[in-house]
């Protein structure tokens, strides 16, 4: 199933509470933006990462949400951690928590196209990823599992959700593939799964593609950063 990531990911900009299981106190933070799948948030402490994480997140007084979460990633901006988190689970309670807060406090939401996609090099790409997108060129092998051919390749860009690679060959939108990442360091390669969900011509005589994932392989990604990432 090709995860389009069709959900509204709603502005809101609201300051709002958080509390790590085991901890004794509330820490203050911003929600950014926060939709069915994830949020968005701003806080002056530094969360664990590679973990799953169990929270609360209060963002009034009648909605407090308990999450299973993971961070998607991170980035320091003027002191403060600024965090991409995918909710692993939510139950439908807060699901509906999450979507009154919106109708009281931000209803002109609801009734627009939030996030519009954009054209960019002929690719309909959507802006409404929850997971950012990290530029890496890392050596990829594939097999087409249409025709059981395998191929070399070349990653362009890695998400826990997606794969941009470029090949020697098109393939057609649809077409199943597994793949398998090599990271320095990593003695094994990483295996995916997932499916084409674009193809164009590239310079040289090579494609790009881009294969949407079967799952988030959000720990997987994880590692493959870390390994990619300069030791100081």
């Amino acid at each position: 199933m090709i995860d389009r990531r069709k959900l509204a990911r709603w502005q809101v900009n609201k300051e709002a509470r958080l509390t790590l299981e085991g901890a004794e106190a509330c820490a203050g933070c911003a929600v950014k933006d926060i939709n069915l799948k994830g949020a968005q948030i701003s806080l002056a402490m530094k969360l664990p990462t590679d973990t799953f994480l169990r929270l609360a997140l209060i963002l009034t007084e009648d909605c407090a949400l308990n999450l299973e979460a993971w961070v998607a990633w991170q980035k320091t901006i003027n002191g403060h951690y600024i965090y991409g988190i995918y909710f692993t689970r939510l139950q439908d309670v807060d699901k509906e928590k999450i979507y009154q807060f919106v109708r009281r406090h931000f209803p002109k939401q609801l009734t627009q196209k939030w996030w519009r996609g954009i054209e960019k090099g002929g690719e309909k790409m959507d802006d409404q990823r929850i997971f950012e997108r990290f530029s890496a060129r890392l050596p990829l092998r594939f097999l087409n599992l249409e025709n059981n051919q395998e191929s070399l390749a070349e990653t362009r860009d890695i998400s826990a959700k997606g794969i941009g690679l470029v090949a020697a060959e098109q393939m057609a939108v649809n077409t199943p593939l597994e793949l398998w990442v090599e990271a320095s360091g990593i003695g094994s390669p990483f295996y995916f799964r997932g499916r084409v969900a674009w193809s164009k011509i590239a310079p040289g005589q090579q494609y790009w593609a881009g294969v949407n994932l079967d799952k988030a392989e959000v720990m997987t990604i994880s590692h493959i950063l870390n390994a990619e990432t300069p030791k100081k």
